[in-house]
């Protein structure tokens, strides 16, 4: 794993981005096409401003999929993670070859048989995450399912979870956030061929400790990434700020 330390969130959210649209455009040149992951929340936020912004990148040759979502939340909400993608991603880039969101309204069960067909089809080549408060990767609350060889799975959102939520803005009561999502599961994420995990926030600085320091357990969700080959980890000052060795 390659870990990037940066000043502030902003700087961290550029360089990620470079990184990213540098993945893409070497997967499109290999291979003719590339096939990526993109995740939401507010870890994201200036990985994909600059992402967006990046030159010289063949998005119809682009074939997106969509880490998690809320189950039974409309489209329309604030927190919906599709919403998220269109406006911060999809509304600002010419048009993709593939665009594979998740459905959290309609049937979870068939949402998640029908996108794991698709993705089983489009072995993925960069994957864009983040790391929760509580080290889930992806929806995968600790203790997380390292063994699942299903791409989309069903998960239970913990209490720490859903508080977050709440506490980054997106809901205003813990009750009002959902209780389950769809999540690409972990082994699933593994697949990628390169992960670009961008970690802003003093909030999260526990789980960065945990994720590059504790042993890989499923206590630890985001710990999985010790084991991916070619694995970059973007962080800022205060994320990284519990590391025994903050050099990066």
């Amino acid at each position: 794993m390659i870990v990037d330390i940066q000043q502030d969130s902003k700087e961290s959210g550029i360089e990620a981005g470079k990184k990213a649209a540098l993945l893409i455009k070497e997967a499109i040149k290999t291979n003719g096409s590339a096939n990526i992951i993109l995740a939401t929340g507010s870890s994201q936020f200036e990985t994909l401003s600059q992402l967006v912004i990046e030159k010289n990148i063949e998005w119809n040759k682009v074939t997106m999929f969509h880490l998690d979502e809320y189950i039974g939340l409309p489209v329309t909400h604030k927190a919906s993670f599709r919403k998220y993608l269109k406006e911060r991603f999809l509304d600002k880039v010419p048009n993709l070859k593939s665009v594979n969101l998740i459905n959290g309204e309609c049937d979870p069960e068939e949402e998640c048989t029908c996108l794991s067909e698709l993705i089983r089809k489009n072995p993925i080549d960069v994957a864009l995450v983040g790391i929760g408060e509580n080290g889930h990767l992806a929806f995968n609350d600790p203790p997380a399912d390292f063994d699942t060889e299903e791409p989309y799975i069903i998960v239970n959102l913990d209490e720490e979870c859903r508080q977050q939520q709440v506490n980054e803005g997106w809901f205003q009561l813990i009750r009002d956030v959902p209780k389950q999502a769809i999540s690409m599961s972990v082994k699933q994420i593994m697949s990628a061929k390169q992960i670009i995990c961008s970690v802003p926030d003093i909030r999260k600085a526990k789980a960065v400790k945990d994720t590059l320091e504790q042993k890989v357990s499923n206590l630890y969700p985001a710990s999985i990434l010790q084991n991916h080959p070619d694995c970059y980890l973007f962080l800022e000052k205060s994320s990284a700020s519990l590391l025994s060795n903050r050099g990066s």
